[in-house]
């Protein structure tokens, strides 16, 4: 990859593959909750922000997917860098109890990180796939996505392992002279400013990306105006698209089934640490040993996609996560950890498995408008899980004798089962019944 050979040949696929890892793998991860609360916020107010961000990346999922196939892909992806170099700005900046102004200024910073996100969903993906040759893309994408995916579990890997470290003043300061000692306020700010520098870096890199498709023409329209219009055309169509098309919907539901408990279950792991009595000082090194892991997800998710249908590997990882799911609620002292690390390894077999198909079945006048109609079915899938596991974890345990966390998670368990066997009944025919997706006029 680093000498521009093979299938990154191209600018594009290498590109992407920096841009993956520089934007995605941030030092700040392990810390980013106490930052906040530092800062002066209560866990309440930090609790509200991802209320922020949540809503901020599902307002602009889908419209930044159908503006990168209007007004052009590499745009979206500079303007997603640069929103992503304002974000990391103002927490460099932020004031420290600062009262409703420290709030104010960190819900900007939430809706700049969500809008971000939401420009760079699809588009990054659209511009390197359609660099590749159209001779034996497919088999090209999958090394491309694979390679992506393997550094940037080594990314996080550094990125959790130093975020701590940098974060705590006592580790750095045990280093330093007596006279060099970096104040705890100054120690706190250092992972904002690591991807600070990477924000830039990302930026540098999307401006180096080549445009892959000339913009949708806009009919003799005005260019903002007719742009805009156009972009919302492709939305509505490729969302009715993808209901209606069975080769889309069932890869959908199926990745959805597994990414919403895999990504709340990331969000509490801390918890569960915590209840298997596994050391608050191991987390950061616990999130490490999941990163190295997830190295060898990607070479996984390629040889069962290539043997496998897109449900029936979905199908499969499914039920896989079915039966760790009923294994998590014992809470095993350190034997518990082997179904936490793979149940949120499994993020990234599904996130292999759908981009694959959904590349396959896209056209390139909607191909980025579709990855974020994706984005925009996973969002929404996890917010609603979340609400679902909040609400079992606030009224339900009190009875038994688990924790209030072993009985939600049992009953998790039960609820995703039932919707694995519906998912199957609906899935069963998706060979005969799939279609590829036809391309929406704009």
């Amino acid at each position: 990859m680093w000498r521009g050979t093979g299938v990154f040949g191209a600018g594009n696929p290498r590109r992407f593959v920096w841009f993956r890892v520089l934007y995605a793998a941030r030092a700040y991860y392990p810390v980013l909750a106490v930052f906040f609360t530092d800062l002066g916020l209560t866990l309440g107010q930090f609790v509200a922000l991802n209320v922020v961000w949540a809503v901020s990346i599902v307002l602009f999922e889908v419209p930044s997917g159908a503006l990168a196939d209007t007004i052009g892909r590499k745009r979206l992806l500079v303007a997603s860098a640069t929103l992503m170099v304002l974000e990391m700005g103002l927490l460099l900046v932020a004031p420290k109890d600062a009262g409703w102004w420290l709030f104010a200024l960190c819900a900007v910073n939430r809706v700049l990180s969500g809008a971000s996100e939401a420009a760079a969903s699809g588009a990054d993906e659209a511009i390197a796939y359609e660099a590749l040759p159209e001779d034996g893309r497919r088999e090209a994408w999958d090394v491309v996505l694979a390679t992506a995916m393997r550094w940037r579990a080594a990314g996080f890997l550094i990125a959790m392992s130093a975020g701590g470290l940098l974060y705590d003043p006592s580790w750095l300061n045990r280093w330093l002279p007596e006279a060099m000692e970096v104040p705890a306020d100054l120690a706190r700010r250092l992972p904002m400013a690591v991807v600070f520098v990477q924000s830039l870096a990302c930026l540098a890199i999307c401006l180096g990306f080549q445009e892959t498709r000339p913009p949708a023409p806009t009919r003799g329209q005005p260019a903002f105006s007719g742009r805009c219009q156009a972009a919302l055309r492709v939305t509505l169509r490729t969302a009715s698209m993808a209901a209606r098309s069975r080769a889309v919907a069932v890869v959908l539901l199926g990745g959805l089934l597994v990414d919403c408990v895999a990504r709340n279950f990331a969000t509490i792991n801390s918890e569960y640490y915590r209840l298997m009595g596994v050391p608050d000082w191991s987390f950061g090194f616990l999130g490490s040993l999941v990163a190295l892991g997830n190295w060898f997800v990607p070479g996984i998710a390629m040889r069962v996609n290539r043997r496998m249908s897109p449900a029936a590997a979905l199908a499969a990882g499914a039920g896989l996560t079915a039966v760790v799911l009923f294994l998590l609620p014992p809470a095993w002292p350190w034997a518990g950890l082997v179904p936490a690390f793979f149940l949120m390894m499994m993020l990234g077999y599904v996130g292999f498995t759908v981009s694959r198909h959904l590349h396959q079945v896209a056209e390139s006048s909607q191909r980025a408008t579709l990855l974020s109609v994706k984005g925009l079915v996973f969002n929404l899938g996890y917010s609603v899980w979340s609400i679902l596991f909040t609400w079992l974890l606030a009224f339900g345990g009190e009875e038994h004798a688990d924790t209030p966390l072993q009985h939600t998670l049992r009953w998790q368990a039960w609820i995703f089962l039932t919707l694995l066997a519906v998912f199957l009944a609906a899935g069963h025919d998706f060979k005969k019944h799939g279609r590829t997706v036809t391309s929406p006029r704009s």
